[in-house]
């Protein structure tokens, strides 16, 4: 079966469906789906496919206190710099030179930290381990992409 992200057209029934059951078991009644919400429920990659819908589903129904369901927008994992970049390929089936600059940016992006929520590795979609591996193999100097807080800068 295709990804979600393949079958936009399946997300409205199943936006429906998941509505139904969490609403049932929270015990609430839901009549409407915001169409704002909706939109933004189709317009998403879903990384984590029909599972991760399904969850953001139960979270909102759970904190929706009215009849008009609708979505948190920041309950939508940003789309990491990797899934833009390789448009669906793994990092590791880039070419090398290919593979350094993808990295490169995301060091940039990061201001030299590989990982933690905002590192490299975080916005490759990728453990920080995996990625200190690869800039050793590649020989990328981290440090080069260090950024320094002028206020701690000594005269």
């Amino acid at each position: 079966m295709p990804p979600l992200r393949e079958r936009r057209e399946d997300i409205p029934a199943l936006v429906e469906y998941f509505i139904d059951r969490y609403a049932r078991k929270a015990g609430k009644s839901i009549r409407r789906v915001n169409t704002k919400s909706l939109e933004l429920l189709q317009s998403y990659p879903w990384p984590g496919n029909i599972r991760e819908l399904q969850n953001v589903i139960e979270r909102s129904v759970i904190v929706c206190d009215t009849e008009n369901f609708s979505v948190d927008e920041s309950w939508l994992s940003q789309r990491p710099l990797a899934t833009e970049l390789n448009r669906g390929l793994g990092l590791s089936k880039k070419l090398p030179s290919q593979e350094k600059a993808i990295i490169e940016a995301a060091l940039t992006e990061s201001g030299g930290r590989v990982s933690g929520p905002s590192g490299a590795a975080a916005k490759l979609g990728i453990p920080g381990s995996t990625l200190e591996s690869k800039i050793r193999s590649l020989k990328i100097n981290k440090n080069h992409f260090k950024t320094t807080d002028p206020s701690t800068d000594r005269i």
